[in-house]
């Protein structure tokens, strides 16, 4: 039976497909794959990949979307806009399996702003000798400031934490400063942006205007031990 698939059959779903086959691909290059035993992953994002059992997540051939898979019989064909074809030929389906997922809520790294925020504030010497903590979340009328610290000298210092240090992040802790510094108990209050990873054009435009830029190292943060029920 021939069928014909945009490869979105399956909306936000699978489809394994556990088989004996050989595959060709012809496009920019050609490439063979003798008939064994292998892994046929097709997902409802278009693309259509063949997998061993010996490579990890990195497939042997692969079809990006969009492409369309036409099913005659035993022959897969998965074509492109380009006419680029990947053509798996089946000897035997061990197993044939299609599984909604449903929706996907994203991945949650770890080391999210929250988590920096609380091992900058545990390890506030991080931003320098004599630094003190404040509190963290200090309010402010546009909103709160990630943390209040204040250094060796005792000046106000305002801090900003993005997990990726952008241009926005830069704009953010300005409009901090210019509202923290007409408070006459805090100013002059001081800028400092730290993050994971700082852009360069964020860089740039922070030093411009006088905030200084912290690279975080976030498993270095998280390997240093508190000293706060040491003996010694």
């Amino acid at each position: 039976m021939r069928t014909v698939s945009p490869c979105l059959s399956y909306p936000r779903g699978v489809r394994l497909v556990i088989a004996r086959c050989q595959v060709d691909y012809a496009g920019r290059l050609t490439a063979h794959l003798p008939m064994a035993t292998r892994l046929l992953l097709v997902k409802a994002d278009g693309s259509v990949s063949v997998h061993s059992d010996d490579r990890a997540y990195k497939p042997l051939n692969w079809m990006s979307p969009p492409c369309w898979l036409i099913e005659d019989g035993k022959l897969w064909i998965v074509e492109n806009k380009q006419g680029e074809k990947l053509v798996i030929t089946i000897d035997e389906i061990f197993h044939d399996h299609a599984q909604e997922l449903g929706a996907e809520p994203g991945l949650q790294k770890d080391g999210v702003e929250a988590h920096l925020q609380e091992l900058l504030a545990e390890h506030i010497k991080t931003l320098g000798d004599g630094y003190t903590l404040v509190r963290r979340e200090f309010p402010t009328a546009i909103g709160p400031v990630d943390i209040m610290a204040r250094d060796a000298d005792g000046a106000s210092v305002a801090v900003e934490i993005k997990r990726r240090g952008e241009i926005d992040g830069v704009e953010q802790l300005t409009r901090y400063l210019e509202l923290l510094n007409r408070d006459p108990l805090l100013a002059p209050v001081q800028g400092v942006f730290a993050a994971q990873i700082i852009k360069p054009q964020a860089r740039v435009l922070a030093e411009d205007r006088g905030i200084r830029c912290l690279t975080l190292d976030y498993d270095a943060l998280r390997g240093i031990e508190s000293d706060e029920f040491r003996l010694f």
